[in-house]
């Protein structure tokens, strides 16, 4: 049953357009689990919408100078555009199980992948804070084995990545 809502929310957060990882996958291969970052890393960046916008609207309302509408639909404008990059951002960062492998994908137009053959994992930690244990994020630090460790910030429900890539790697071990 987790398996099939974590594939439901695949397809709900991506709609019709397939991502790296769907666009990867491998003959026989199929996608166990996806996260990605946390929502809680577009808080301060909305906050600072929310303030900017309330500016522009101030300048339209309060101004009372030359060129309050232009200055207002400046400040509006660039909010609204720093946030379709934030969100835009956050949504660049892949990370799933398969039934073969950790295939991770960062990088919005700089890409960078990490792609771990599930035997060759050596091992996943997580550092979580107290907000992150409350609101489900943390760092992910993959192991692989005779790599460096690769850490990956703000995960969301980082546990529940590490127990998928370890049912995966102890069904690998039996066949």
């Amino acid at each position: 049953m987790p398996q099939t809502v974590a594939l439901y929310s695949v397809a709900a957060r991506r709609g019709s357009v397939m991502g790296y990882v769907e666009k990867n996958l491998i003959d026989g291969e199929k996608l166990v689990y996806e996260t990605g970052v946390h929502w809680s890393v577009l808080f301060w960046p909305f906050v600072l919408v929310i303030l900017v916008t309330a500016s522009g609207v101030a300048c339209f309302v309060l101004g009372h100078f030359a060129g309050k509408i232009e200055v207002g639909t400046l400040l509006i404008g660039f909010a609204w555009v720093y946030a379709l990059y934030a969100v835009t951002r956050r949504s660049a960062t892949e990370i799933a199980v398969t039934n073969r492998r950790v295939i991770i994908k960062t990088g919005m137009t700089n890409r960078r992948s990490l792609e771990i053959m599930l035997p060759k994992v050596e091992s996943i930690g997580i550092e979580e804070p107290t907000w992150g244990r409350i609101l489900g994020y943390g760092t992910m630090v993959i192991h692989g084995t005779g790599g460096t460790p690769e850490p990956f910030d703000k995960i969301a429900h980082p546990s529940v990545f590490r127990k998928r890539v370890q049912e995966q790697i102890e069904r690998v071990n039996k066949t």
